[in-house]
């Protein structure tokens, strides 16, 4: 058996040819870029004219598509309904499905066909390489950014980029109107009408929480705790009555006169000893009503902010940065128990804007 040596059989790498280091290196052969076919709009000017046309016309029912969303909003009644297909749908939500989204229907197809019939159809192949930021591959982008501007043709049809400008910004419109609908602008007059208001009045009367019977004066005792509500509640329905049960809820307890601190400006306030507080903790709005007879603290459960209701509802403990909110209460010719006035601050957690300057504060008189 004869032997031969490798090298006999394959030559030195420096005898190599130029195409064998190619082939070493990209075992697959380059297989270039396929024949250009030319574009139907390139050939034929007709052609790019009625792409152009259609291209410019869905830019141009944007901003009258995003008008008609507006004027939905503010003519169409919420509460009107369209009979469409066995299924009664509400009007505004459908024409505001329809008009919106096909404005951006029409913005995204008229990109495509911008894309597809107008831009410039040239193919290119290069090779792969490592990303980089030195200034000449910056430089490379920004002349790659300027070729597609030109290759866009938005120098020889100046509309296009006009109308997706404008198409881009009227579409805008109908999401900044439906910001309205996140409610009404914080100012001082709606504060003082919505979120610091609540539906206590002058001889509303006090009712159980639960059984919605009067409370009378004469059936609490000593050490004992009510969960309640105003009574006028009962007239209000759905969505508005959970707002204000939400707003109003109080509690009742009864102390001994003897054991607590009353100040001067609150001596009307209270009925032989009954206090009635806000049921809203001041620190974040959690309900309230963990009750220490003893030392007359009602605890909050979210984070153990304690109030003194033997001291005017203090913050003794806790996060809470101030009193709790007392309703002034009085007695009827029937001896129920009916609040004197509203709670005279803002119940629930505080913010930034309301005026503090009447809450209670430990010392006042």
């Amino acid at each position: 058996m004869s032997s031969t040596r490798n090298n006999d059989l394959t030559p030195a790498r420096s005898e190599q040819s130029d195409d064998d280091e190619a082939w070493d290196q990209y075992p697959v052969e380059n297989p270039g870029i396929e024949p250009h076919v030319e574009r139907y709009t390139d050939v034929n000017k007709a052609a790019g004219d009625r792409a152009y046309r259609k291209v410019i016309t869905m830019f141009a029912l944007v901003p009258i598509l995003a008008i008609l969303f507006v004027v939905v909003y503010f003519a169409v009644p919420k509460d009107a309904a369209i009979s469409l297909l066995g299924t009664d749908f509400k009007a505004q939500t459908l024409l505001f499905g329809l008009t919106g989204g096909l404005a951006v229907l029409l913005i995204g197809v008229a990109a495509v066909t911008w894309a597809r019939d107008i831009m410039g159809d040239h193919e290119i192949s290069e090779e792969r390489h490592p990303a980089g930021t030195d200034p000449a591959d910056r430089k490379d982008a920004l002349a790659m950014v300027n070729a597609g501007v030109s290759e866009s043709n938005v120098g020889r049809r100046k509309l296009l980029l006009g109308g997706l400008g404008g198409a881009l910004g009227i579409v805008a419109v109908p999401a900044i109107v439906l910001f309205a609908d996140m409610g009404p602008w914080p100012v001082k007059a709606v504060r003082r009408e919505t979120i610091e208001r609540t539906i206590w009045a002058e001889g509303v009367r006090l009712v159980n929480d639960v059984t919605y019977r009067p409370l009378k004066a004469s059936d609490l005792e000593i050490g004992q705790l009510v969960n309640a509500e105003p009574e006028n509640l009962k007239d209000l329905h759905s969505h508005e009555q959970l707002v204000e049960k939400a707003k109003s809820a109080i509690v009742i307890v009864r102390m001994d006169p003897h054991t607590i601190k009353i100040p001067d400006s609150r001596k009307d306030w209270q009925v032989g000893g009954i206090l009635a507080y806000s049921k809203i903790c001041t620190h974040v709005g959690c309900p309230i009503s963990l009750w220490e007879q003893q030392t007359h603290h009602l605890l909050c459960p979210c984070h153990q902010s304690t109030f003194d209701l033997g001291n005017s509802g203090v913050v003794v403990f806790g996060p809470a940065a101030r009193s709790l909110p007392q309703l002034p209460i009085t007695t009827d010719s029937e001896g129920y128990l009916i609040a004197r006035s509203g709670f005279t601050v803002p119940v629930a957690p505080s913010y930034f804007e309301r005026d503090s300057r009447n809450d209670y504060k430990d010392g006042d008189r």
